[in-house]
């Protein structure tokens, strides 16, 4: 049986994309994969032994998570697909009414500037007028957002919000086209406002430059015909999706990380939402988000792309959406699956009895089950500064990087001993117990979980994290004798 590795698990399994199992039904699969890959039980099975929920297990483009498939028979040849989180039919008509379109009116000016778009039987004029007549609200202008805000801008869509909290920096500049040299240290709305009045000065631009969260994430959608979720963080995702289910409005979601994207149309026509696809995020630090394990350039415009691609469609009413679909790309194998979603029953937010009636606050962490429980033993940490000083003053302690190999070629830690994750189990003993080991990573949250994983398999020696992680160190610390870059 080949079984597929999405590139988010790929640290638990050696860094194998695929590999070949002998197993009959699912369980039996995960088994020997488990067996062979003992690290892989940490990435794929929570404390009690139960799959964790933000991964879905594909058969073909069958969704077979469920307990009730563990012990089908697989046809022979099957094809297995492990997917965690990083989101058919074609529709009846377009989500915008033939009254707003029959209130709007093209120009000259636009007829030449669209006149691609009126060549199209399943365009032309009418459907040039809905995408005129849209209001559609683009949430994080990163590397998904600047292909999804240039081509709806490209397109004619008439309102256009972008909302995002960040500024410009000069890392940003590598997959996020939308901005330029000149606009670091800009708000990304102003940024991406210049670009969308550059492009068409006619759309009307709405930059949001605010934080979305669970009391205004409501305010900020109403009205509006399309949500796009180009953001970047789960706990953003997770609101946005209730916001979307809560108010009515389509929502168009797209991950990625390193080489691999998703995409997928929620909450259409009584379709699935994201709670649907994967009722719980990751546990913060167990899958490293896109800022952490990075994406090739390119990446943010082929998903981005498509994500504009199914908002033009939703817009005009053409086509057959991605809804009740998930489509995964692994770019490095220009590998693409379209994998069945369905609408879960028992949802919390669009399910037949909702748990969720308003969007509500969260705490990632108990959301995530991992909140301490009394007599839990609390997570200590140095910060940079208490972090150099004991370096400059030669205590014995024993530094412990957890981060990924193209992390420490970007930045590396002098004298610091490089076990992944998954190995800190099994090489407990290369660690000294009568010294202090401190758990680096990027941002100090993988160095946590590293923490929690040593205490479960019974390492008993004094354990600190690096608070804020190496992003806290940089200013501290200085390059010397190549020690760093």
């Amino acid at each position: 049986m080949k079984v597929y590795i999405s590139s988010t698990l790929r640290s638990f399994f050696e860094r194998r994309t695929e590999t070949e199992i002998n197993g009959n039904t699912i369980r039996k699969v995960l088994n020997t994969l488990t067996d062979e890959y003992p690290e892989a039980k940490k990435g794929l099975y929570d404390e009690n032994g139960k799959l964790r929920e933000f991964i879905r297990i594909f058969v073909g483009d069958e969704d077979r998570t469920g307990s009730e498939y563990l012990d089908s028979v697989l046809p022979e040849n099957a094809e297995i697909l492990l997917l965690p989180s990083i989101a058919g039919g074609a529709p009846e008509e377009s989500i915008i009414s033939d009254e707003r379109r029959k209130a709007e009116t093209l120009d000259d000016a636009e007829i030449d500037r669209f006149n691609k778009h009126l060549l199209l039987r399943e365009i032309s004029v009418k459907g040039q007028k809905r995408i005129k007549a849209s209001k559609v609200v683009v949430v994080g202008a990163g590397a998904l957002g600047s292909p999804v805000i240039q081509y709806l801008a490209a397109a004619g869509v008439g309102t256009i919000k972008v909302i995002d909290f960040d500024t410009v920096t000069i890392g940003n500049l590598q997959n996020q086209v939308i901005h330029s040299t000149r606009d670091v240290k800009r708000p990304k709305v102003a940024s991406a406002k210049d670009t969308i009045k550059n492009i068409n000065r006619n759309i009307e631009v709405i930059p949001e430059n605010v934080k979305l969260d669970a009391d205004n994430a409501v305010s900020l959608i109403e009205g509006f015909d399309l949500v796009i979720d180009c953001t970047d963080n789960y706990k953003t995702r997770y609101l946005l999706n209730d916001a979307c289910v809560l108010t009515g409005i389509p929502l168009i979601f797209g991950a990625i990380y390193q080489y691999e994207g998703q995409v997928s149309v929620l909450n259409y026509n009584g379709g699935p939402c994201l709670r649907c696809l994967y009722p719980a995020p990751p546990a913060p630090g167990l899958v490293p988000t896109c800022a952490e394990g990075g994406s090739i350039s390119p990446l943010g415009g082929i998903i981005g792309s498509i994500q504009a691609n199914e908002a033009l469609k939703l817009i005009i009413g053409i086509g057959e959406p991605l809804s009740g679909k998930l489509l995964s790309i692994d770019t490095l194998g220009l590998r693409s699956n379209f994998l069945k979603v369905k609408r879960r029953c028992d949802c919390a937010v669009c399910g037949d009895n909702p748990t969720i009636t308003e969007v509500e606050d969260f705490d990632y962490e108990e959301f995530c089950g991992l909140k301490e429980n009394e007599g839990e033993l609390p997570v200590e940490g140095f910060t940079a500064e208490e972090l150099a000083h004991r370096i400059a003053n030669g205590d014995p302690i024993t530094i412990v990087d957890v981060r990924e190999p193209h992390e420490r070629a970007i930045q590396r830690f002098p004298d610091a001993l490089v076990i992944p994750i998954g190995q800190l189990a099994r090489r407990q003993k290369e660690l000294d117990p009568q010294h202090d080991t401190i758990f680096i990573c990027k941002e100090g949250k993988r160095s946590i979980l590293a923490i929690n994983t040593l205490r479960e398999a019974g390492y008993k020696g004094p354990m600190y994290n690096l608070k804020g992680g190496m992003d806290a160190m940089k200013d501290i610390i200085f390059s010397h004798e190549g020690g760093w870059l």
